[in-house]
């Protein structure tokens, strides 16, 4: 027997960018937690592309900030390049991406783990999760140690079962070389917890100096950068270029030729891969018609000459891969320093989970991450600061903070997760959110900066700049609403703004509804603006432009928001409700959701079945009432 350690409020198993999020949210709550790693040296690693944000993405990093999270303070000190991407679109989907430097990130975040009050950071490998009568009592170590707790956070990522795939050759490892965690997988399934398997892959390193950047794109930064973290108003630094070639006909040929050495289609990959990040080889056969396919050259950090093939992820051999690469323009003469590879996994079912994150069969047992089903270190984090969250309010007998598809992304990636469930690696895109011209990443800070600074993840100091930041753009917005200008004022600087003169005075808000009118330009016209920040000024200008479309969204929340609140009890015994379908029966009886809402949601539960569960929980409401 093992040594047995003192208890835990909250352990914490993996330290990736769910398990950071976790592990510091429960600590800054104030409850006693460990985190463990199986190597301290791969704390927030970055196995894959050496980025944070993109489209949908951005909105998780805004809004994991927001709520008192870490990885956009981290992200914001340690980026080389950073972009807005879809400018040329609306607001609702404007997403912030930056190039990071890999190691950097990780030593930060490393560190700020190592500060924090209430926090052990520990290397081992967890091999069993202790449980009795369904309620989780420690974890133990490979070593026979064991750690006492309340509360246990999986946020194992890719590491349960690895399997690195190249060509015919497979071998047991975690990513980037790392080991792997197997007996863990073993533990859960005698558990009785159910292991699905699914694949992702990451694309070669190049070593810098054997590229040709003269055949290529260059992608420069954005200037000003804009910040992901709304603790920062601004960041002045010398940004990295990324560059953009092409695929060519010659490279396709080469998968072409040898598709029958293909592991993704020889049978010997059988997991499941992301449909919206597949093999450079996927894309060939899927989209047969294209000519070309963009790949980016991203550099990894300031200290090493690595960079990444943004888009050219394969599972093909060694000799194929060597050929792939010298066929694209400018890399003729690339040194390959890493491979890239297909990587299998186990993770769980998340329709196992409640919303809250943690396992319905197990009291105390709670999932993030990865594991989970997802793909993305922003889709990690996201879960990782709300089970962090939840597993602390469940210490304290609070309810769980369940953020729903109307208030934040974080609601919609957890709901579709839990709800729908996943048959393959999900990815966050702006396209999931219903209601995304209201959940747009520059307004994260208004939808959920008063909930974190509730739970206590916002400080005070924080919070009080939050606060002004709110005044200042509401003052604004008034200020806007009263102001007349003449035609004589304002139709000399219209006529320049092409802009449709007018022949009596108007408000400065109605003025500046108009699509070609921006916010700066009203400086021209009225010399009384206040000088006011640029978020301030960027929030007053969307919240008047869109102002028609914004009231209307709302008015489409408040109707789901009814959905959601109509709460279905726990004892409803769906098989004696007549009018159901059996399909919906059975649905409904597995996943038991909370609200009619969630229920709406659910695979393979029509809106009939909806209807009838209506008329049913109406007449129940009488007979108790009665």
């Amino acid at each position: 027997m093992g040594y047995t350690h003192e208890p835990y409020d909250v352990i914490v198993v993996g330290a990736g960018h769910a398990g950071c999020e976790a592990a510091l949210a429960a600590a800054r709550m104030g409850a006693k937690t460990a985190i463990f790693s199986m190597n301290l040296d791969s704390i927030a690693n970055m196995p894959c592309n050496p980025s944070i944000g993109g489209t949908g993405k951005g909105h998780l990093v805004r809004e994991i900030d927001a709520l008192g999270g870490e990885m956009g303070k981290c992200a914001d000190k340690t980026l080389i390049q950073s972009r807005m991407l879809n400018t040329a679109k609306g607001p609702a989907v404007f997403s912030l991406r930056a190039q990071i430097d890999r190691r950097s990130y990780q030593c930060r975040m490393k560190h700020t783990l190592e500060i924090q009050e209430n926090l052990h950071v520990c290397q081992a490998e967890i091999v069993e999760i202790l449980v009795k009568d369904l309620k989780v009592m420690g974890v133990k170590t490979h070593i026979g140690s064991i750690f006492p707790c309340k509360i246990i956070i999986l946020t194992t990522g890719t590491y349960l079962r690895p399997k690195i795939i190249v060509g015919e050759a497979s071998y047991n490892s975690g990513p980037d070389g790392l080991l792997p965690a197997n007996r863990l997988s073993d533990s859960l399934k005698a558990l009785g917890i159910e292991l699905n398997r699914f694949k992702t892959g990451t694309p070669f390193r190049i070593n810098r100096r054997s590229i040709d950047f003269s055949k290529m794109e260059e992608q420069p930064g954005d200037n000003p950068i804009v910040p992901f973290s709304f603790e920062h108003e601004t960041i002045n630094r010398e940004q990295i270029s990324c560059y953009l070639l092409y695929t060519n006909e010659k490279t396709h040929r080469i998968i072409r030729e040898n598709l029958h050495r293909s592991p993704l289609y020889g049978g010997v990959i059988e997991a499941v891969g992301a449909r919206y990040c597949p093999s450079f080889e996927d894309k060939v056969v899927r989209f047969a018609d294209k000519e070309r396919h963009q790949i980016f050259i991203e550099p990894m950090g300031l200290d090493t000459e690595e960079v990444y093939l943004q888009g050219f992820s394969t599972s093909m051999p060694e000799d194929v891969q060597f050929e792939m690469v010298k066929s694209l323009p400018g890399l003729e003469n690339a040194q390959i320093m890493r491979n890239a590879y297909a990587i299998e996994y186990d993770c769980i079912n998340p329709q196992d989970l409640k919303l809250s994150l943690e396992f319905k069969k197990f009291d105390g047992l709670f999932s993030a991450g990865q594991i989970n089903g997802s793909s993305g270190y922003e889709e990690a984090a996201a879960q990782g600061l709300m089970a962090g969250i939840n597993a602390v309010l469940k210490i304290r007998g609070e309810k769980p903070l369940i953020l729903d598809r109307s208030q934040a992304y974080i609601g919609v990636l957890i709901d579709d997760l839990v709800t729908k469930g996943t048959n393959e690696p999900y990815r966050m895109m702006t396209s999931r959110a219903e209601y995304r011209l209201h959940l747009r990443q520059d307004n994260a800070d208004a939808r959920l900066t008063p909930i974190g600074h509730q739970i206590g993840l916002i400080k005070e100091e924080r919070y009080q700049k939050f606060l002004l930041k709110q005044q200042m753009i509401h003052e604004e917005i008034e200020r806007l609403k009263k102001k007349t200008v003449s035609p004589a004022t304002v139709n000399q600087y219209l006529e320049k703004y092409k802009s449709t003169p007018i022949v009596s005075g108007i408000k400065l808000f109605d003025l500046l509804k108009r699509p070609e009118i921006s916010y700066t330009a009203l400086r021209e016209i009225d010399d009384s603006m206040p000088d006011l920040p640029g978020s301030v000024m960027e929030q007053v200008s969307i919240s008047v432009k869109y102002e028609g479309y914004i009231a209307k969204q709302m008015q489409q929340i408040a109707q789901f928001k009814k959905m959601e609140q109509r709460i279905i009890p726990d004892d409803v015994n769906y098989a004696e409700i007549k009018g159901l379908r059996i399909e919906a029966r059975q649905k409904l009886a597995k996943h038991k959701p909370i609200s009619l809402g969630q229920a709406s949601r659910i695979s393979g539960v029509s809106p009939a079945d909806i209807s009838v569960l209506v008329i049913y929980l109406n007449a129940r409401s009488r007979r108790n009432e009665e």
